[in-house]
């Protein structure tokens, strides 16, 4: 398996609670991110939302699909949220939310492998494409949340 370990940063003009509102509703990033096809949710999770499992498919510009479920292992409201995948690809996602004087940044860890075995093969050779491809999809969440809530990108960007 080839492992794959992302960091995207978003700056976005808006409240952290307004963000973060717009990031914990999967089910609706299809409205507003690009390459998202839909979201199904699996199993609503407790209470609180732990436990809660969404499949995602993905169309990445480079004409490939993925799935996979992403299942919520920790929420600290309005600030974390920590997700486990099983598909495509199998790892881990964190979102981190911090904002001062109004501005929200968004940081989003990605550490996963890919299970799909032509990308196991491929990744040798294709694993700047792989990342390309990742990184634009970030883009376009970043550029696609801040048209969703109507204010300004400042940086859509990963370290």
């Amino acid at each position: 398996m080839a492992c794959y370990h992302f960091v995207t940063l978003w700056r976005i003009a808006a409240p952290l609670e307004v963000v973060y509102q717009a990031i914990s509703q999967s089910q609706c990033w299809p409205l507003w991110w690009k390459g998202l096809v839909r979201v199904r949710e699996l199993a609503p999770g407790d209470g609180r939302g732990i436990g809660r499992v969404y499949r995602y498919h993905w169309q990445s510009r480079l004409g490939y699909g993925l799935a996979f479920d992403m299942r919520v292992t920790r929420l600290y409201p309005p600030w974390v949220i920590v997700g486990e995948a099983r598909g495509d690809l199998e790892g881990w996602g964190c979102w981190q939310l911090t904002e001062q004087a109004g501005i929200t940044r968004v940081r989003y860890e990605w550490r996963v492998r890919t299970t799909r075995r032509w990308m196991n093969l491929a990744a040798p050779l294709a694993r700047p494409l792989f990342a390309w491809s990742h990184h634009a999809l970030m883009r376009d969440g970043a550029a696609g949340l801040a048209r969703w809530l109507d204010v300004p990108l400042l940086d859509g960007g990963w370290d």
